[in-house]
This record gives C-alpha cells, sequence and structure tokens, in this order.
C-alpha cells in the first residue's frame, strides 16, 4: 500500500493530467489533494474528472476548481469496523487517514479491509447462548447481536474473521435465532459464506460442532459470539500449525486490583499488610483452534463444552498450545463488561 499511497498523492495547482496518471499509477480510484506544505485539503475520484472532462475542462485545466474539500477521514488508531461504517454510510470505498496535524498518513481501500488473503481454514463462531446475566437487555435481542459502538457484536467478529481472510463461517444459534439469521443471511453482504448450526437445546461452548455439515480438512477457528477483540487470526492460525499442537486455546492476562488493603496472619499475628494489591492470571479467551479430526470426539445432541475438550487432549497427553491475546480483548458476559466495551467505564 505505501507505493500506492504515494502514488495517489498530487498537489493543488496542478493539471487534470497529473490526476489522470496518479489514478493510473496507483490502480486506486481516488487521489489525495495536498497544498505545498503537505496539509491535506481534499479529495478526487475518478469520476470526478469524467465530469469535469464532460463538462468542458481539458487535461491542463487546474484541479483546484473540482476538489472535494468536505471528505470522509479517519484517525489511524480508528479499528477496522469503524472504517467499514464509515464506507458503508458514505458509500465509498476508499477513506484517507489523517495526521493529528492535518496530514494524509495513509488510506484504507474496502479491498484492504475485506482481505485479499483467503484461508482454508473454516470458523464456528457459538451465538445460542441465552445471555442471562445481560438481562434485561437479552430479553428483546441476543447477547451476540447487542451493539458496541453502533455495530452487533457478532458482526464485528464476522467482520473481523472476513479481513483475516476466513470466508466460510459457521453460527451455532438457539436463542432468537431467526433475528441472527435474518441480519446475516448467506454472508455475501459481509464477504464470506455463512451457514448455521441449529441447536434443538443448548450445547454449551462445544457440542454444536457435531452439527458441521461435514469434517473440515485444516485447523478449525472456534470462538464465543460475545467477544470483543482485535485478535491476530493470521498468528494464531500460524502458532498453532507450526507448534504442532492437537488444540490451541487463546489466553488473556487478567488483572484484579483488590480495593482494600489485605492483611496476611501467621496465626495471630500480622505479618504484612498489602494496600490494594493487584492479581494476575492466564484466563481462557474463549478462541480455539482445533485440529479438524477432534470434532469427532463431540459427541452428538449433547451439552459440551470446549474446555471438557481441551482436558481430554490434556488427559490422552497430547500437546495444548496457549497462545497469548495481545490485542484488546472484553467478554461482554456481564453488564460492567458491557459499558467497558462501550467506553462508559
Amino acid at each position: 500500500m505505501n507505493q500506492r499511497f504515494d502514488a495517489c498523492r498530487v498537489k493543488l495547482g496542478r493539471p487534470l493530467i497529473e490526476v489522470l496518471r496518479s489514478l493510473d499509477a496507483s490502480a486506486l480510484a481516488i487521489v489525495l489533494i495536498e497544498d505545498e506544505r503537505g496539509l491535506a485539503r481534499g479529495v478526487l475520484t475518478d469520476g470526478d474528472v469524467r465530469r469535469a472532462l464532460l463538462a468542458g475542462a481539458t487535461l491542463d485545466t487546474a484541479l483546484d476548481v473540482y476538489v472535494h474539500r468536505d471528505f470522509s477521514s479517519v484517525v489511524s488508531a480508528t479499528n477496522r469496523a469503524e472504517v467499514l461504517d464509515v464506507m458503508q454510510a458514505r458509500r465509498i470505498e476508499e477513506v484517507p487517514i489523517l495526521s493529528s496535524d492535518g496530514r494524509f498518513v495513509g488510506l484504507h481501500t474496502l479491498h484492504d479491509l475485506i482481505g485479499s488473503d483467503t484461508k482454508p481454514n473454516w470458523a464456528v463462531i457459538m451465538a445460542g447462548g441465552r445471555g442471562e446475566r445481560l438481562r434485561p437487555v437479552t430479553d428483546a435481542i441476543p447477547k451476540p447481536m447487542v451493539k458496541v459502538a453502533g455495530r452487533p457484536i457478532l458482526e464485528r467478529i464476522v467482520l473481523h474473521l472476513v479481513g483475516a481472510g476466513i470466508r466460510r463461517i459457521f453460527i451455532s444459534v438457539n436463542y432468537m435465532a431467526d433475528t441472527i439469521e435474518a441480519h446475516f443471511g448467506d454472508g455475501s453482504a459481509f464477504g464470506c459464506s455463512i451457514e448455521y448450526l441449529r441447536e434443538r437445546t443448548p450445547l454449551g461452548t462445544g457440542g454444536s460442532l457435531s452439527l458441521l455439515p461435514q469434517g473440515p480438512s485444516h485447523p478449525l477457528l472456534v470462538l464465543n459470539g460475545d467477544l470483543v477483540t482485535q485478535f491476530d487470526v493470521s498468528r494464531m492460525l500460524t502458532f498453532h500449525e507450526e507448534g504442532g499442537y492437537r488444540a490451541t486455546v487463546g489466553i488473556y492476562e487478567y488483572s484484579h486490583t483488590v480495593p482494600l488493603g489485605v492483611v496476611e496472619l501467621d496465626g495471630e499475628r500480622i505479618i504484612q499488610v498489602r494496600e490494594k494489591p493487584t492479581q494476575t492470571w492466564q484466563v481462557n479467551a474463549g478462541i480455539y483452534v482445533l485440529d479438524p479430526d477432534l470434532r469427532r470426539r463431540v459427541p452428538a445432541d449433547t451439552y459440551f463444552g470446549l474446555p471438557s475438550l481441551i482436558e481430554e487432549c490434556l488427559d490422552a497427553g497430547e500437546s495444548v498450545g496457549a497462545f497469548h491475546v495481545r490485542e484488546d480483548w472484553v467478554d461482554v458476559g456481564h453488564h460492567h463488561e458491557l459499558k467497558r466495551a462501550r467506553g462508559e467505564e
């Protein structure tokens, strides 16, 4: 993208012919217009140039009058889902990235966000739960469809997987399944194929794997449908394969600060007082990579948790990897976690 980004930048005052040369060199449909100090001044699209020429402009006409100075942009920290929201709302396929001092520093394209490197791996998203701990919110909507920053959690997961090259996705559904199926359909609107594993009764975090229409031929990515995370899908799959693991569990470093002073005793004698200590654990992040044949160990039509499958692997002496999720991660299972995911606390 660096070469394409450099090629799509043109200075104010230049003729339209340079815009055409930029479009040709970058193979993009947009040109970023800067002033002599390198500050962003607007954008021009290939359609803008065509309309200008049809209206009587020549290739030597200065581009300035045709520049769109009120254009959509994002900052570098904007995540994929939010960029896609801008594209969808404005019906555009390119969004410039601006620095804090008003300079173009990059360009998002729909093609890059959706991803071009298709992986053979399937993904299964567990989205059948009732979400009891989020009531009354989940009385009217299934937990994975609760919105964070204007987009359902499950949609964020799907778009993240698609952006990483996953093209075949299964969603296990039970509670308010129609709501989920109506939103995603066959997945074509999201750049993938989506199929549904319909649970007649709740099957836990792993039982619906028995409903897959056939066995996968590559490691299977399985994750909970209530996660807000941008974990590195490619890195996790590579970690699993290079480590030769039968199963890989995503883990996340979780810290809790005791809001009081903790007193350590030896009988009735105080030996230490620690003020508001913090304890850290490595916790299950609800993300797994499983070798294809492990699916056969999942009992049919039975409530079954994936931790049980991991325990079976360990009991059999099989190698299980621990993949550290370094990116932000929130398991939206309680109201305070939903508020944290929404930036409300």
